[in-house]
């Protein structure tokens, strides 16, 4: 098929590369504007715009679908749009602008987790089987028709960079038999059918784990925030991030709470052997890698050692 392929992040990349790979003609690409990156803010292409010119595909870059793009989409005659990630929404004209219009590879088992940050709430809810659903674009937000689904399952304190990075692998052969379907006519798409649930863009708030919760739940939600907008806690009134957690067996709960600050959702951290562990309700986390305010990322247990082997998170 003559297919126009709109993507920006590395998530979308083995898409395109699925589709090229599986014969389709890819007659262009659509992504999001050069963007700065790093400290001197160099101007620097997507990832998707990178592999696509490596690829020698023409390259739209837009950051928004206006009447520019869907001139440029007309003009190239395609059967079929793909849309993977690309970092805006769709809308007519540009949604009909293909002749068999346009589909999307949606990291969620539709309808559930409709929206942003489809994987992300999902580990945050303590979902541990992850689904990608391909399905036809319409108006209304992640509510076409679905053509394909798989799932996977993932162990808890996978993060969600993780779980996006093996389902933008395994989601690209879907997305692949997909297209199969459509261009021999064996599918044509089944309307969505159960409770559909949202999945709200993640802001830094939601990076603020909750002490209060059990262990699972505490790692749920670093897992579902990591690495974006990234895990902290305070201490001594300073964001402390977590950069990598991990559960403990077999440990008591937290000391007696007269040992903290008074604060009903304040917990300690303490060293137990060469471990640094931040002590729960119903059990301990151990802090493998943390980065204190103003400082780069270190050892939990050297940065605990440092602070006298405790301190008091909230």
């Amino acid at each position: 098929m003559r297919i126009v392929f709109a993507g920006t992040p590395d998530l979308a990349a083995p898409s395109l590369t699925a589709l090229a790979d599986a014969g389709h003609e890819i007659v262009g690409v659509i992504t999001r504007a050069d963007a700065p990156v790093g400290r001197k803010r160099v101007l620097t292409p997507s990832p998707v715009a990178e592999l696509a010119e490596h690829l020698g595909i023409p390259v739209h870059r837009s950051n928004r679908l206006d009447d520019e793009t869907v001139a440029w989409v007309r003009d190239l005659a395609p059967d079929l749009g793909v849309i993977v990630a690309y970092g805006g929404l769709l809308r007519e004209p540009l949604l009909s602008a293909p002749a068999q219009g346009w589909i999307n590879l949606h990291f969620s088992d539709l309808p559930r987790w409709r929206g942003a940050a489809p994987v992300q709430r999902a580990l945050m809810a303590g979902e541990r089987r992850l689904g990608v659903s391909v399905f036809r674009l319409v108006e209304a937000l992640d509510a076409g028709d679905v053509l394909a689904r798989d799932d996977e399952d993932f162990p808890p304190g996978t993060s969600a960079g993780e779980a996006l990075s093996a389902l933008a692998v395994s989601g690209a052969q879907t997305l692949v038999r997909a297209v199969a379907g459509l261009a021999d006519g064996s599918l044509t798409g089944e309307p969505q059918s159960g409770e559909a649930t949202h999945a709200a863009k993640l802001s830094r708030i939601d990076g603020r784990l909750d002490l209060t919760r059990s262990v699972d739940a505490v790692l749920a939600q670093w897992a579902g925030v990591t690495p974006e907008p990234g895990a902290y806690v305070e201490c001594d009134g300073q964001p402390l991030k977590l950069h990598e957690i991990r559960t403990v067996e077999g440990t008591p709960g937290p000391p007696d709470p007269a040992s903290g600050n008074g604060s009903d959702t304040a917990v300690m951290a303490v060293i137990a052997g060469k471990r640094a562990l931040l002590r729960l309700s119903d059990g301990a986390l151990e802090l493998v890698r943390v980065q204190p305010a103003g400082k780069g990322a270190m050892d939990g247990a050297a940065w605990l050692r440092g602070r006298g082997g405790s301190a008091v998170i909230s």
